[in-house]
């Protein structure tokens, strides 16, 4: 073991690292581990193969939960077919090679949730102000901050923006529901309240609906985003077909769960010149950003879809989007935090990115009493549609709601997280191979014994970049995960360390360059 390793050791234990402020030598926050999780850290920390595990958690990020393959590749050169190098996984520290586990999710994987962030801001990103291979010029065409939400199925609690819950009734309502619970909440919630997203009577709060909306969320976007073209093309004045040679829709959507367990999209959403090869032409003179949220607003309060019943004897479901719906251009957009200050591009893609990242468990109590009811009511669901299934010899799958169960984890909600049309940016694809890329170079220059010029990586932006070399590789499924669950939380408290130093560091640097402000005038407030 070698001295550095020992004093990352000595750093890291004991295990709490108390009140100490994040900076150069902070040490890991294990303090919520369990005796025997602590000891198995401890057991992974003396261990003498702490540096070979140390090296190969390194190289995945510290993932929580990374692949283990065996197996072996070479790398051929494409001319001459000669065999330049190989790799094996008994090469690997630990004798097995581990890869990402990729997961999106915060709560699973800290690591790769970062990392799939950082992809997204660098996507959406390059959208509004270009760059990664999208002309700067992009970022002149008209554009929109939009959120649709939910309906409502039932009153809830909220925070109502620092304001009393909810002091009134309707007109011509009751104090009660029928169940003989109150209407009204005089209450002011604040972040982090039990109550928040849950229903005032849960007895009275439509379940099945809520239900049912979450599983055609999708459909709803769908059908957004032909009406808002269908929109276009009826105040230009043209054929829907034709719409295409003037003037072409792309956003960037991100899914974020509400507190009641329910979902709302925000997106961004483009307007650009005729469709063409490349793309990202200039917007037609006279579309505005103040047009397009016109017509935001108008499609989104239009979109209906009549959902197929959950089972024989349930009813058709007119389903909408609720009626908070917010479309506002980028340029004049405020901040829900700092009303006074501009919304910037890359607070934007800051949003969308940490928002992509969030599961049903982040943003909702799933021990809560109204999330306990929503589990239970797909676990009912799933039986009638099982009989009905089973009654009318039918495949689950061709059932509309067949495949309900599997997605009970995400509350009903099937669509993907983040979405985007294909001429926004670039492609989550097109990011990944230009890492490797970056990687592959940064390896062959650290081989070389030389610096790797700035200058040189602009061909990783290029898709036309001819590969001279193809990577040959023969690979078999080993696991998943660490070897205990002490090594897992250290792979976490790690990616947590990095994150908490990264965000030290960017506070440091802006810190230093930000001016100096008289507060003692009121200035800057």
């Amino acid at each position: 073991m070698t001295r550095a390793t020992r004093d990352r050791i000595w750093d890291a234990v004991p295990l709490r690292s108390g009140e100490q402020p994040i900076g150069e030598g902070h040490p890991l926050d294990l303090g919520h581990l369990d005796p025997a999780t602590e000891a198995q850290v401890v057991t992974r920390l003396l261990s003498g193969d702490f540096d070979a595990w140390s090296e190969a958690a390194s190289r995945v990020g510290h993932c929580a939960k990374p692949i283990r393959l065996h197996g072996h590749s070479d790398t051929v050169d494409v001319t001459t077919g000669e065999v330049v190098s190989s790799f094996s996984s008994a090469d690997s520290p630990l004798g097995v090679l581990h890869v990402r586990c990729g997961n999106r999710r915060a709560a699973d994987c800290p690591s790769c949730s970062r990392l799939y962030a950082a992809d997204t801001f660098h996507l959406i990103r390059a959208g509004v102000t270009g760059g990664k291979g999208v002309p700067e010029q992009v970022g002149e065409n008209p554009l929109v901050f939009a959120t649709l939400t939910a309906p409502s199925f039932g009153l809830v609690h909220g925070t109502r923006g620092g304001r009393t819950c909810r002091p009134f009734t309707a007109k011509g309502q009751d104090r009660t529901c029928e169940h003989g619970r109150a209407t009204v909440c005089h209450t002011k919630h604040a972040d982090g309240d039990e109550q928040l997203g849950q229903p005032l009577c849960r007895d009275c709060y439509d379940y099945s609906s809520h239900l049912v909306w979450q599983w055609w969320a999708p459909e709803l976007w769908r059908r957004f985003t032909i009406d808002l073209r269908r929109a276009l093309a009826r105040h230009l004045g043209v054929p829907e077909s034709k719409l295409a040679d003037l003037v072409t829709v792309q956003y960037a959507k991100v899914a974020e769960y509400q507190q009641r367990g329910i979902v709302h999209f925000h997106a961004l959403i483009r307007l650009d010149g005729p469709k063409s090869v490349n793309g990202f032409a200039p917007a037609p003179t006279g579309l505005t950003a103040a047009l397009l949220s016109r017509l935001v607003e108008q499609a989104a309060a239009g979109v209906v879809f009549d959902a197929p019943p959950l089972h024989d004897g349930d009813v058709v479901r007119r389903l909408r989007f609720g009626t908070q719906l917010d479309s506002r251009p980028i340029a004049t957009a405020r901040r829900t935090d700092e009303p006074d200050r501009p919304l910037t591009p890359e607070q934007v893609a800051g949003y969308l990115a940490k928002y992509a990242t969030k599961s049903a468990t982040d943003s909702t109590d799933t021990d809560s009493p109204h999330a306990r009811r929503l589990r239970a009511t797909i676990a009912q669901v799933t039986d009638w549609i099982h009989s009905d299934a089973r009654r009318d010899s039918i495949p689950l799958r061709e059932h509309p709601y067949g495949l309900l169960w599997k997605w009970r984890h995400m509350l009903g909600f099937r669509g993907h997280f983040s979405t985007k049309s294909r001429r926004y940016s670039v492609t989550l694809g097109q990011l990944r191979h230009r890492r490797v890329r970056y990687e592959r170079a940064l390896a062959a220059a650290n081989r070389e014994g030389r610096s790797l010029d700035v200058r040189d990586l602009d061909d990783l932006l290029r898709a036309d970049v001819e590969e001279t070399t193809l990577v040959v590789g023969h690979w078999t499924y080993a696991g998943s995960g660490w070897d205990t669950d002490g090594d897992a939380e250290l792979a976490k408290a790690a990616a947590a360390r990095a994150r908490e130093y990264a965000q030290w560091k960017a506070a440091q640097k802006a810190n230093s360059t930000s001016p100096q402000v008289d507060r003692s005038r009121g200035e800057g407030q």
